[in-house]
This record gives structure tokens, C-alpha cells and sequence, in this order.
């Protein structure tokens, strides 16, 4: 039976946990024969074998599959529209040093480490035309300005008990992909090593002025109980919006023969770009998790879904 109800601040037990824990923006994609199904659909990828889920001290361990459906990315006076999905897919654990963050009003909640996806992308995503200031697309296909959003490193402080708080869910580094006939295969804005990092929340940002706070939504929760008999819960989380604009942006590097149009690209857009001169939102989010105290169960949960 499933319990659809909003989502607010739950602490201590499981299916807490897992309700909270799904706030990153998701829906789940299509899956081929043989890979779970059900509420585990889209997890196929799950790095169940790696060595950080394997570890028998672990208190919990999950996998999660998110996409964004809508939302934008906006540097001063330029936009890039989310327009395609950005799916996320990792997996999560709660190591025996049981690391929490306290909140302002005193709570506290535990916050979980990440481990990136086995035979897929963390983060997948197309490319979506813009409109750089100056830059003229005067002949689509060949002058058009495109924008990927790539990761720059994995997600961690993954706190996701921070519904509906205004502390940042997750931590994750980007780097945003610019690309047509003239700016080369190597033009960013970012990069592994100076990446632009979001802290996106369900609640209101604090941006340095003169910013204005933005307000993210929580969404709504569906907590289900394994259907085949297993301790693991499957969630899921619909219509979240996560917000930030308290991140900088450096300078683009890389685009054109040498780098010779990086300032054009700076001059056009205000790079770099201080904290508050931006801001992203996920909108239109849905998300699947799958949380259990035991991998072993957690495992033979993913395979029952898929008929194994």
C-alpha cells in the first residue's frame, strides 16, 4: 500500500530517511529486459559491488535515480533552458561514523556519501541552444551556441533530511559545455579543477545582496514497501524544485584556436562572475530511491523486481 503525503522535517527512522533522501530531482528512465523494475526501475547501474556499499559496517545503504524535466541556468544576462531531462544516478551510505549536520532551529539530520554509477554517466544531459550577448546566430546549425551541462567531480554532503530547510540537499561541481563551429570541441565555462559548484535547497537561499533569496518546494512523497517481501522501502519523490544562486563562475577557458575567443565569451557574459550573479533551478523533479540497513537484502530486492 502506498502513503502519498507533503514532505516536512522527519528524523530517526528509516522510512524517514528514505522519504528525505529523494529530494534531488528525477524521473526514471525506460529500462531494457532482465534490469529491475517497479519502484527499482532505473537502477540498473547501482554500484551494489563497489567497495564502499560492500563494507559491513555501513548503517544504510540505497541507490538513486533522478531527472529533471524543466528548470534553468542563468549567468548575468544569459540563460541556458533545461529543456531536455538531466538524469542523476548514484549510490548512497551511511557509514558507521554516523555523520550528521544540525540544522539553525537545532534539529540535526544524517548526511550520506555518494558513489558514482557502475557502466553509466552521473549526470546525463543534451545540450541546449543559447543566446550569447553579442554573438549573433545569424546562420543556425553553424553559428549556434550550445550548452551541456557536464560534472566536474561527484556529488557529496548529500543531506537528505535538508527537505524543506534551507540548507543545501546535496554539493555538486559542474562545468558547462560551449560549443559551436567556431569555438572548438574544448570551450567551458568551469572545470575539474575550478568547477562551479551548486548547493541547491528545497528552502530559501542566502545569496549575498544585492541577490534576492530564492525559494525551492520539497514536493510530494511516496514511501512503498518492497513488494517481494524484502526490508527495502522504495520512494518516491514528485514535483521537487531546488534552487541556488549563492555560486561564482569563472572565466570560460579553452574556446577557439588557443583560447583567442575566451574574452569575448567573458566580455559578452560578465565572467567571472561572483557569488549571487547567477542561479539554477531544478524544476519539475522527480526522483526514485531504494534504502535498506543491509546490502545483501537490498540486492535480492533489485533482483526480485527483475524477475531473478
Amino acid at each position: 500500500m502506498t502513503r502519498t503525503y507533503r514532505a516536512h522535517k522527519r528524523v530517526g527512522a528509516t522510512v524517514a530517511t528514505v522519504a528525505s533522501a529523494v529530494l534531488l530531482a528525477a524521473a526514471v528512465p525506460a529500462q531494457a529486459a532482465g534490469a529491475p523494475g517497479g519502484g527499482y526501475a532505473g537502477m540498473g547501474s547501482c554500484p551494489l559491488s563497489s567497495p564502499a556499499l560492500t563494507d559491513p559496517t555501513d548503517l544504510q545503504v540505497g541507490c538513486v535515480v533522478s531527472v529533471t524535466r524543466a528548470g534553468s541556468f542563468t549567468i548575468g544576462t544569459t540563460t541556458v533552458p533545461l529543456t531536455s531531462p538531466i538524469t542523476l544516478r548514484f549510490g548512497v551510505y551511511w557509514d558507521k561514523s554516523a555523520p550528521q549536520v544540525t540544522f539553525p532551529d537545532g534539529s540535526s539530520a544524517n548526511q550520506y556519501a555518494t558513489v558514482a554509477p557502475a557502466g553509466a554517466p552521473l549526470l546525463d544531459a543534451q545540450p541546449a541552444q543559447i543566446t550569447i550577448p553579442g554573438i549573433v546566430n545569424f546562420l543556425p546549425g553553424l553559428t549556434s551556441v550550445f550548452a551541456k551541462v557536464e560534472p566536474a567531480g561527484p556529488i557529496t554532503d548529500f543531506t537528505p533530511l535538508a527537505a524543506g530547510e534551507s540548507y543545501p540537499v546535496f554539493r555538486l561541481p559542474i562545468k558547462l559545455h560551449l560549443f559551436n563551429a567556431f569555438f572548438g570541441d574544448h570551450c567551458y565555462l568551469g572545470s575539474d579543477s575550478t568547477p562551479i559548484v551548486l548547493r541547491p535547497t528545497t528552502g530559501t537561499t542566502a545569496p549575498p545582496p544585492p541577490a534576492k533569496p530564492m525559494t525551492g518546494d520539497p514536493g510530494t512523497i511516496a514511501v512503498t514497501p518492497d513488494p517481494n517481501g524484502f526490508n527495502a522501502v522504495v520512494a518516491s519523490f514528485a514535483g521537487a524544485s531546488l534552487v541556488d544562486n549563492t555560486f561564482a563562475v569563472p572565466g570560460a577557458t579553452g574556446c577557439g584556436l588557443g583560447g583567442s575567443l575566451d574574452w569575448i565569451i567573458d566580455l559578452a557574459m560578465g565572467l567571472p562572475a561572483g557569488a549571487g550573479q547567477g542561479s539554477v533551478s531544478f524544476r519539475q523533479t522527480d526522483t526514485s530511491l531504494a534504502l535498506d540497513a543491509d546490502l545483501a537484502d537490498l540486492t535480492g530486492a533489485l533482483g526480485a523486481s527483475a524477475g531473478h
